[in-house]
């Protein structure tokens, strides 16, 4: 698409504004022409008819056919100094007299409008046909109707016709002199107008357009506009001071962007410092844990060792004293292990299986366990595509610490109360990326009815040694290490609770689209778990 100019725009508009001017004045003039020579022609008509009414009434021509004599001589002279075309009579027997008529006007049109003047008893005047006039289709011809009266009685009538073809030919020939006029005036007027606009407007406005590509800072003057460009020079001294005021704004934003920089810069260093004390206090979190729980094990190992000294002790509480001392130092292996998962996950092997066949498996299995006495399973299996892609040791590791914690959780509420674990599961789109694009997932929720947790310890249940359970009941770890499981597998692990109304522990997986790759994988519960317990 061709861009125009500013100066190529002004020259259409004004070009078109002087020629829409130009033809409406036309316009008016030729029809304001052609309604005057109208009107001249049908006062030309009526004296002709009133000369031509005068040889009647002179001769009586009524009474009898009109002769071919001096009268009809007298009358043909008139129609044709006149212009007429034709003559028509009519008396009140409707006898016809008629010559010249022609034959684009019918003598029984023509006679139609004289039976109009006889019965009216006035003159008429009537347009008949249609011709291209001057910009349009007109009338072609004008019939000027006249009643006879002698001794005041109405004894007849007749009807002059004339052309005007002749008034559009001169209109015509009129309006190609104004067409040239109109071309030339519009030249000259378009030309001598964008000259004055291009010297009052364009050239000072190129000139304020070219000072500001050449701007630079350190300039004193911006714009400069002479004195004769009016109100240009009210439009350079906004400018000017616009500049100015940006000068300004533009050194204070320099003085806040170097500011802003200090401040990020110090920040970082406070942003540095507050890592490296929580990196303190989570190693001194993690090493008094480490002390609290292996401490105790320890000193229990000391003891024994302390006993199996002694010369007098038998055989029998010698291999007694050696099993508790080797059953200590395994608890400190499982406290060890668990560390070791909290900061590097055991990398299992991933295949995709059941989930709800797990679910299912564990269920059947800890019923039949002594701690699950109070505590009642409900499987709510829901979902329809169950297919996850995870190592089902830790998956079952995760399930099982959440689990007994709410075993332990409904067993806080007295010794002989009893409660339920609700575990449903659901299907849902979740979008993965701010593209939109969702992905299923796989929610298992284990909901309980057990004493509930604090809402101020809600966001610390994750944490590596925090419990909210009595010393020796547990490592404070499950969740710690359930939580990193689940990070590492690509699934999510949130809590949500409140006290007196149990827990809910939502357990997150995307699942497999291909249910044909689904593998059963589970051992029986009877053998050894690594799961740990908050």
């Amino acid at each position: 698409m061709v861009t125009r100019g500013l100066k190529t725009k002004i020259t259409i508009n004004l070009a078109m504004l002087l020629l829409l001017g130009m033809i409406s004045i036309d316009l008016v003039t030729m029809v304001t022409a052609q309604r005057n020579l109208i009107r001249s022609e049908i006062s030309k008509g009526r004296a002709v008819a009133g000369l031509i009414a005068s040889y009647l009434i002179e001769q009586a021509a009524w009474d009898n056919q009109l002769p071919y004599s001096e009268l009809r001589n007298k009358i043909g002279s008139a129609l044709t100094e006149s212009g007429a075309t034709c003559f028509v009579l009519v008396d009140r027997n409707h006898r016809r007299i008629s010559f010249g008529l022609n034959r684009s006007a019918p003598e029984e049109a023509i006679a139609s409008y004289i039976e109009q003047a006889l019965v009216s008893g006035t003159d008429g005047v009537h347009f008949y046909g249609s011709t291209f006039g001057f910009f349009w289709m007109q009338h072609e011809y004008l019939v000027i109707t006249t009643p006879l009266r002698a001794n005041g009685k109405l004894v007849a009538g007749f009807g002059l016709v004339f052309s005007l073809e002749g008034i559009y030919r001169s209109l015509r020939s009129s309006q190609q002199i104004l067409f040239l006029y109109i071309f030339v005036n519009m030249v000259l007027l378009v030309l001598m107008g964008v000259y004055r606009v291009v010297k009052l407007y364009l050239q000072p406005l190129a000139r304020l357009a070219q000072r500001a590509e050449d701007y630079k800072e350190d300039d004193a003057i911006l714009f400069a506009v002479r004195k004769e460009d009016n109100e240009l020079q009210r439009l350079s001294s906004s400018l000017n001071g616009l500049m100015r005021r940006l000068s300004a704004d533009k050194m204070k934003l320099r003085d806040t962007v170097a500011s802003l920089e200090t401040a990020n810069a110090e920040l970082k260093r406070a942003q540095t410092e507050i890592i490296r004390a929580e990196k303190l206090a989570s190693v001194g979190r993690l090493s008094a844990g480490i002390a609290h729980e292996i401490g105790n094990p320890i000193g229990i190992v000391t003891g024994y060792l302390e006993l199996l000294k002694h010369q007098e002790i038998s055989e029998e509480e010698r291999v007694e004293f050696l099993n508790r001392a080797q059953q200590e130092i395994e608890r400190i292996s499982t406290i060890i292990r668990q560390l070791l998962e909290i900061s590097r996950p055991t990398s299992g092997s991933c295949q995709s299986f059941s989930v709800h066949s797990l679910i299912e498996d564990m269920v059947d299995g800890l019923n039949l366990q002594p701690f699950m006495a109070n505590l009642r399973l409900l499987p709510a299996l829901q979902a329809q595509n169950d297919i996850a892609q995870i190592d089902s040791n830790q998956l079952r590791q995760v399930f099982l610490n959440l689990i007994i914690n709410a075993a332990d959780a409904v067993s806080e509420k007295g010794p002989e109360s009893h409660g339920e674990l609700v575990i449903g599961t659901e299907n849902a789109l979740v979008a993965e990326d701010v593209s939109g694009k969702a992905r299923n997932w796989l929610h298992i929720h284990f909901k309980d009815d057990g004493c509930g947790i604090p809402a101020d310890h809600l966001d610390s249940v994750f944490d590596p040694f925090f419990t909210t359970k009595e010393p020796g009941k547990g490592t404070g770890l499950g969740l710690a290490v359930s939580f990193m499981i689940m990070q590492g597998a690509g699934g999510t692990l949130r809590a949500e609770s409140a006290v007196g109304e149990g827990t809910v522990m939502t357990v997150s997986l995307p699942v497999v689209t291909d249910s044909e790759e689904a593998k059963p994988i589970y051992r029986s519960l009877s053998e050894p778990s690594d799961a740990g317990s908050e």
